[in-house]
């Protein structure tokens, strides 16, 4: 029983983020943070297979090491985005534009 919980608890997450990412697209701020979830979801469940199985957690320490710099990334993309276009609004911003 502990084990199906273990391996449930974080894919339910993880489902639930991809949900929350696709039904969500109208803000980049909002798409950030359910990208940030399924990050989150996708360490919760890594730690677990990791813990399970007594193998090292430096590989969690990259992960989140790289999930980090995603998410200065992210944010960097969000500042420059609201200071050429002023919002963050998918509606007003074209792609095609140079």
């Amino acid at each position: 029983m502990l084990m199906i919980l273990n391996w449930s608890l974080p894919s339910i997450l993880f489902i639930m983020g991809v949900f929350t990412f696709v039904s969500n697209r109208k803000h980049l701020l909002s798409m950030l943070l359910s990208l940030e979830y399924i990050v989150l979801s996708l360490f919760f469940l890594l730690f677990i297979y990791l813990n399970m199985y007594m193998f090292e957690n430096f590989f969690s320490m990259m992960f989140l090491t790289f999930s980090v710099c995603e998410g200065a990334l992210g944010l960097s993309i969000l500042v420059s985005m609201i200071r050429t276009h002023g919002n963050d609004y998918f509606q007003s911003f074209n792609i095609l534009q140079c």
